[in-house]
């Protein structure tokens, strides 16, 4: 089976690191609107999540006119 089949469909930024790709891929994220639904100190607990992954989706999330949960 495909490893990266849900990312067919991703709206993540594109040049997000592959570390962080794995860490949202492993936490079962594939989307924007559903990083919404969790608070930055939670995407930060991934492992393979920094600072820089966390403001390129912050910057993503926010030219959707979204934001993390707070």
């Amino acid at each position: 089976m495909d490893q990266n089949l849900g990312f067919d469909n991703s709206d993540l930024p594109e040049k997000l690191a592959k570390p962080a790709r794995r860490a949202l891929e492993g936490a079962g994220i594939f989307r924007l609107d559903q990083l919404s639904k969790l608070s930055e100190e939670e995407i930060l607990k991934l492992h393979g999540m920094g600072p820089k992954a966390l403001g390129q989706i912050r910057e993503a999330l926010a030219a959707k006119g979204i934001s993390f949960r707070s």
